[in-house]
């Protein structure tokens, strides 16, 4: 069997470039569900929903934090834009704290349901790749 070429994979905010790997392959969150990305992938352009951005790096798997943004798939390159991004080990309390009170999950009624939903689910992506890496 041909041995698979290595998918470069970055991930950047606006503050600072937190991958930059040769990866076997990445499982990103797009805004409608997950997207796995094998070498020679067709291009693609999705947006990002907030949740975990895994790899495989050899029988190693990480995990990175994904707020929104968008990811671009393009000869063997994946690039990821995104607001915040976060690796395990960066993850404290105060910032899965930070999430479960964002200022707008106070609010009362439909926005304020969205955004304790939304809250809720970024509370629960740090704690996943935290505890996951």
């Amino acid at each position: 069997m041909a041995k698979r070429s290595d998918i470069k994979l970055t991930v950047v905010t606006p503050e600072r470039q937190v991958v930059s790997e040769a990866v076997e392959s990445c499982v990103i969150p797009a805004h409608d569900g997950e997207i796995g990305i094998l070498s020679d992938r067709a291009p693609l352009v999705c947006e990002l929903g907030i949740g975990k951005l895994s790899y495989r790096q050899g029988a190693k798997s990480h995990g990175v934090y994904i707020d929104g943004g968008f990811a671009q798939v393009h000869d063997n390159n994946v690039t990821v834009l995104t607001s915040q991004a976060y690796a395990p080990d960066e993850i404290t309390d105060a910032i899965i704290a930070a999430a479960q009170n964002a200022p707008n999950s106070q609010a009362a009624g439909t926005a304020g349901m969205a955004a304790r939903a939304i809250a809720a689910r970024r509370a629960s992506a740090l704690l996943a790749v935290r505890q996951g890496g």
